[in-house]
């Protein structure tokens, strides 16, 4: 297939948004390049051309719906720099659900992501030292503020890193125990809304942290 001036990255970004869908629905074992191609309107030695493989592709894929929902809701957002910790927190956590619940580009973001936790490929361990540890060093220098913490001994660390497990473990809840959550909530109960869920998490997760620091 011949490739004109500006064609290439048309047919590469068509290519990335149509194997995201593909492999966020199917994951990457049942996903076919076949399927990905025909989608994407794209002859199949494209991935080749522009991937090298099928794991070249879903590793491009992976990091450019990672990088582009943290570009689309930053663990800041557009709060102010002199903002507490309480506000950020709260910022924080909302871009998480953002980030796997919100609506817009990337779409498929969240569910690639429940994909490869539930079916790893090793590929994640990639991303947490790119791109994961440092959401988690900026999750961990808030909740530090919080406890007013200012040494760095074994038991405080082990301490911030589980409060921050803690906080990240409930965002992660209310993505893939949704339908599960559906099936149960109380009447009235919107599993949708990011914001009540976001005040909850933020709430929950300050009060667990100010008894941590009573006792």
């Amino acid at each position: 297939m011949e490739i004109g001036p500006g064609q290439g990255e048309d047919t590469k970004t068509r290519l990335l948004q149509a194997a995201g869908e593909a492999f966020a629905r199917l994951g990457f074992k049942n996903a076919t390049i076949r399927e990905i191609c025909k989608e994407a309107g794209a002859h199949v030695g494209a991935v080749n051309y522009h991937f090298r493989d099928k794991e070249g592709l879903y590793e491009s894929v992976f990091v450019y719906s990672f990088e582009s929902a943290v570009k689309k809701y930053p663990p800041d957002l557009d709060i102010e720099p002199c903002a507490s910790p309480e506000e950020r927190l709260r910022t924080f956590i909302r871009s998480f659900l953002l980030r796997m619940m919100g609506e817009g580009f990337p779409a498929w973001h969240g569910k690639l992501m429940a994909q490869e936790i539930a079916n790893p490929t090793g590929l994640m361990r990639q991303l947490i030292q790119t791109s994961i540890r440092p959401l988690m060093e900026y999750l961990c220098g808030i909740i530090k503020e919080l406890i007013r913490e200012r040494s760095e001994t074994p038991e405080e660390t082990h301490a911030i890193f589980n409060c921050a497990m803690s906080i990240v473990g409930q965002c992660l809840h209310h993505f893939k125990g949704k339908h599960i959550i559906e099936a149960i909530c109380p009447k009235g109960y919107d599993p949708d809304d990011i914001e009540k869920i976001t005040d909850h998490i933020t709430r929950f997760s300050l009060g667990g942290i100010e008894a941590m620091t009573k006792r």
